[in-house]
């Protein structure tokens, strides 16, 4: 794998974490954290919208990495135009389904203070809109994932994560009316679509669309790798998102705030993981395609390099945990936060790994068994959230997390070693 790829990657994954860095406290003290815990949330919805593609995203990266460079290298527009299809079909579903979820009442899940019914109201119709976006998008930066075009997304990943939280941090400086903020994380959304959209057809060897069409033997291929990718799709985003809500619905929005600072603070170091298995995705795939052997030497020494790093960045993470909290937010958190963000430590270390062997797992095209393993999950996991949560508080949804992706790790090390 080219360092250089790896390298545009950690760029576009780490540099919006400075401006939340720089941002939100200052955001927190104008905004109050009730309004923070509701934008959170937010955050949350919009980023599992993202994976609601019918793994169809995932499945366009590894068929076009197969595709490239071969004799069936014409079926790439038909893949692109068929994939593009679906997608929005599944975002209008699940914009149609907030909707009608808002106007039923799903607002009153979240106890509230401060916020008025109409703001939370007002501010789930925007995000419905978001929704079909999102979706859309996950299919175009798949193309660009397959041809490796990553500093072309990384700029826009820091463009997008600036917009992220220096949107709603400027709008505060005006009104924290909760749908204000909310609507600039949707104006976002429509940029970056239009922006992947573009870098996509300018990967293409032609530029641009024309020939492509939507064909039932391409959304046959797309959907019998993506069938397995969507239950992951749908399942592995509400085992990373739920925890959250749980907090939200059993305690209190303002408590999301005191969870979701030192989960940020802690998760946002598997960025470094991100950047790596994204690349290693198409580059495993196509390895796979030519030399078995050197795909599993170029892993093996990727997964090495990941646990030996994690491990001293998690290490280090956990002892100063008190006094990173202290320099960013100070008194914006719980006494707990501290507890929470080394419980996670733990976890984060161990969902690194499983990361890299989720990635392979998918280049392989063994989309079945991470499917699989959710699904086990997430019975577990809302039973140890209701429980923990219920007697431990925050600390209880820190433990139901790492307990979770520490059984996931070790499922996905069993799936890869024992049962190729």
């Amino acid at each position: 794998m080219h360092y250089k790829n790896i390298i545009w990657n950690l760029l576009g994954l780490g540099l919006p974490l400075l401006i939340a860095a720089l941002t939100v406290p200052s955001l927190i003290s104008v905004i109050g954290t009730e309004r923070f815990g509701f934008l959170a949330l937010a955050w949350g919805l919009i980023g599992y919208a993202g994976a609601l593609d019918l793994g169809v995203g995932r499945a366009v990266t590894q068929r076009l990495a197969s595709l490239r460079g071969r004799d069936s290298a014409n079926e790439i527009p038909d893949v692109i135009s068929t994939a593009v299809r679906i997608t929005m079909i599944i975002g209008i579903i699940g914009f149609i389904l907030i909707v009608l979820g808002s106007c039923l009442g799903g607002y009153n899940f979240v106890p509230r203070q401060n916020v008025s019914v109409m703001e939370v109201l007002i501010s789930l119709l925007l995000l419905a809109v978001a929704i079909p976006m999102q979706a859309v998008s996950a299919t175009y930066r798949g193309v660009n994932e397959a041809y490796l075009n990553f500093k072309s997304i990384s700029f826009l990943r820091v463009a997008l994560g600036a917009a992220n939280f220096g949107a709603p941090f400027l709008v505060a400086q005006f009104t924290s009316e909760l749908y204000w903020l909310i609507a600039t994380l949707v104006i976002s959304r429509g940029g970056a679509l239009f922006m992947y959209r573009k870098f996509a057809y300018q990967c293409l060897p032609e530029g641009n669309d024309e020939g492509g069409k939507f064909t039932k033997v391409q959304a046959n291929k797309l959907l019998k790798f993506g069938g397995w990718v969507t239950v992951s799709s749908v399942v592995s985003p509400f085992l990373v998102q739920a925890d959250r809500f749980f907090v939200g619905i059993l305690i209190s929005a303002a408590a999301v705030t005191a969870y979701v600072i030192p989960y940020e603070i802690t998760v946002q170091a598997l960025i470094l993981v991100g950047a790596i298995t994204t690349v290693a995705f198409p580059v495993i795939a196509g390895f796979l395609q030519e030399d078995i052997n050197k795909a599993h030497r170029t892993f093996n020494r990727w997964v090495l390099r990941v646990s030996l790093i994690m491990f001293c960045v998690m290490s280090s993470i956990a002892l100063l945990m008190p006094y990173i909290l202290n320099l960013w937010v100070g008194q914006y958190v719980s006494e707990q936060s501290t507890c929470v963000g080394r419980v996670l430590c733990v976890g984060v270390f161990f969902n690194a790994i499983g990361s890299m062997y989720y990635s392979f797992l998918h280049a392989s095209g063994r989309s079945k068994e991470t499917a699989i393993l959710h699904l086990i999950e997430l019975p577990m996991f809302i039973g140890a959230l209701y429980i923990l949560i219920t007697y431990f508080g925050v600390v209880g949804a820190a433990l139901a997390w790492t307990f979770r992706v520490v059984f996931d790790a070790l499922g996905l090390f069993y799936f890869t070693k024992f049962k190729r």
